[in-house]
């Protein structure tokens, strides 16, 4: 008897958890994922924030064959000079400000948080790092340290030390915890697990200013809010401020794997010596990976993507009134819809999947839904969708 592809899966991949959705996925485009029955489904979360222009698309796809046929892995990280690294990186650094100067390329987000905790280390000669309760930065053992959740945390200490963890956007946390002692402060802009927080403007300047004042570096993630889902390509240009280190990843790639951190060339330089090679990779940069960004930062800016997030997001609001929601929160088209209630949440989900929309929870706010559809969606798309959520709750909720 042939064993059933959900079952191989079941059988000989690794699980995450007791229950994985196994939707059986053999095609994507655009905003539409298609399973081995044919149903579509309009993807609502992008596959995490990563799908900014879309799944395969034609841009993209194409760049990833022309470089495929031109060549792949070369050797490991930041030994040859490879062209699109180079072009990657050129246009990525010419729409950030001075300081923003030289990438290092990773593999993925949390890659990309490791990188800036040792260079902060490195460049300041201090350890202690301030992060923020129910932060997320990533699921290796030093991104797990500056994880601002204990319940996810916990199995796997010891972690590393003095990392300190203080309440978003409290500005007399940041006044009352960043001292001389702080090697590098972290934290996104906008909170991608709790269910999209914004950061106000006036607990960012106060951490900018108490980092000049200590000699501490400001690491902003920007994993989930770059590559234009802010409506701005990063989203610190709308708030005033200006961090020491970017990381960058998810949507940078167009869905390929790829990750980056962005500091000035004077401070990434301290990795060339005393040790020598003091961060590496194998991957990092991978030819076929850096050609897939390029594609999407350029399609981001040649359909003018950013221009809409706004006026997307505002539709997704105005659609989505039902007496369920308690709230809709977030930045762009990073939203949060607030039920106050895990079960009911997680029921609804679970309809709005059986009629053909993907939406999903936040790892530290089981009672809210993601919405964080890719920006080429359109404006009837969006209205589908928001239609299949309301009827979803009406077969969850009697009201």
């Amino acid at each position: 008897m042939q064993i059933s592809n959900r079952q191989l899966f079941l059988n000989h991949v690794a699980q995450v958890s007791p229950n994985p959705m196994d939707l059986e996925i053999t095609k994507a485009q655009g905003v539409y994922l298609f399973d081995n029955q044919n149903r579509s489904y309009i993807d609502f979360i992008s596959g995490i924030s990563v799908s900014n222009v879309g799944h395969c698309h034609p841009h993209v796809v194409n760049a990833i064959k022309q470089q495929a046929e031109t060549y792949m892995h070369l050797m490991v990280y930041g030994e040859y000079v490879q062209s699109p690294q180079i072009k990657l990186a050129k246009a990525i650094t010419d729409l950030l400000p001075e300081n923003l100067n030289s990438v290092f390329y990773t593999n993925s987000g949390t890659e990309a948080t490791e990188g800036a905790l040792k260079l902060a280390k490195r460049v300041t000669g201090k350890t202690e790092i301030i992060c923020f309760k129910d932060s997320y930065h990533g699921s290796s053992h030093g991104s797990l340290s500056v994880m601002g959740n204990e319940t996810f945390k916990q199995a796997f200490r010891p972690l590393l030390p003095d990392v300190r963890i203080v309440e978003y956007n409290s500005v007399e946390d940041v006044n009352r915890y960043i001292t001389s002692k702080t090697a590098a402060v972290i934290l996104e802009p906008v909170q991608s697990e709790t269910g999209y927080t914004v950061a106000s403007n006036e607990f960012l300047s106060a951490i900018r200013k108490k980092c000049d004042e200590h000699c501490a570096l400001l690491i902003l993630d920007e994993i989930q809010n770059g590559f234009g889902r802010s409506g701005t390509f990063f989203a610190f240009e709308q708030t005033g401020i200006v961090p020491d280190i970017l990381l960058v990843a998810k949507g940078m790639g167009g869905g390929l794997p790829i990750g980056c951190f962005i500091s000035s060339k004077k401070f990434l330089n301290e990795f060339t010596h005393n040790p020598v090679l003091g961060n590496i990779n194998t991957f990092g940069g991978n030819a076929v990976c850096c050609a897939a960004s390029l594609a999407c930062l350029e399609t981001i800016y040649s359909e003018k993507l950013m221009n809409e997030v706004e006026r997307k997001s505002q539709l997704i609001r105005s659609l989505l009134v039902h007496p369920a929601i308690k709230s809709i929160k977030g930045k762009g088209l990073m939203l949060s819809l607030d039920f106050g209630d895990t079960d009911l949440n997680m029921n609804i989900i679970q309809a709005c999947v059986k009629n053909g929309l993907i939406v999903d929870w936040f790892l530290f706010n089981s009672h809210s839904m993601r919405i964080a559809p890719p920006l080429i969606i359109s404006d009837q798309e969006i209205k589908t969708a928001c239609d299949i959520v309301l009827n979803s709750i009406r077969e969850i909720v009697s009201i």
